[in-house]
């Protein structure tokens, strides 16, 4: 859990703080589902609405985010799902994914950070650090060697977040949003060497 203290200032001097109540991170489950699906939709929405056709998001949103999608990868047991939960409200989530699960074979003994979705009214508070922070901790414990992940070339706000954290470019792939045809950075950082 995490306490976020935040100042408050009037003519550039700190005149009174407070704090926001404590971030949790939970395992989710498929009890999860429905809050998952609301998150990932809206994140999507929030994130690329604005440079990508209404017809393809709302054919990515059908196909990756309905209930027998999201369901299947909940209940995979290669994948793992993380909410950030304030007051009772799940404000994003991590999904992780091992083994076959990963979207692309990459090297033996990774992890792969398949998505950090935090609702845009949350950004800017450390939500997205916090999930990231907790893909950090299970891969040393699993020991693998990297964390990757992929990121839309034009995700200047994502790269920007994972260039500061350690992770460089590596490869890059072909992304396809319904008949928009993108790329998709690969990024990874090296664990345990």
């Amino acid at each position: 859990m995490t306490t976020l203290l935040f100042l408050v200032f009037l003519d550039n001097k700190p005149i009174s703080y407070f704090f926001m109540s404590k971030i949790e991170i939970k395992k989710a489950t498929i009890f999860d589902l429905e809050i998952i699906q609301e998150i990932s939709k809206l994140t999507f929405i929030e994130t690329f609405a604005a440079e990508n056709s209404p017809e393809n998001m709302v054919n990515y949103i059908r196909e990756n985010f309905n209930p027998e999608q999201m369901s299947s990868e909940i209940n995979n047991p290669e994948s793992s799902f993380y909410l950030a939960v304030l007051e009772n409200e799940t404000i994003g989530y991590l999904k992780i994914n091992f083994s076959n699960a990963q979207t692309e074979k990459q090297k033996e003994n990774t992890l792969e950070i398949h998505r950090i979705y935090v609702l845009q009214a949350f950004h800017g508070k450390k939500v997205g650090q916090l999930l990231l922070d907790e893909a950090l901790k299970i891969a040393k414990i699993m020991a693998v060697d990297f964390v990757w992940l992929g990121v839309w070339e034009e995700n200047h706000r994502a790269l920007q977040f994972y260039s500061k954290n350690g992770f460089v470019k590596f490869d890059q792939h072909v992304f396809t949003l319904g008949n928009d045809i993108q790329t998709d950075l690969l990024m990874q950082l090296e664990i345990n060497n």
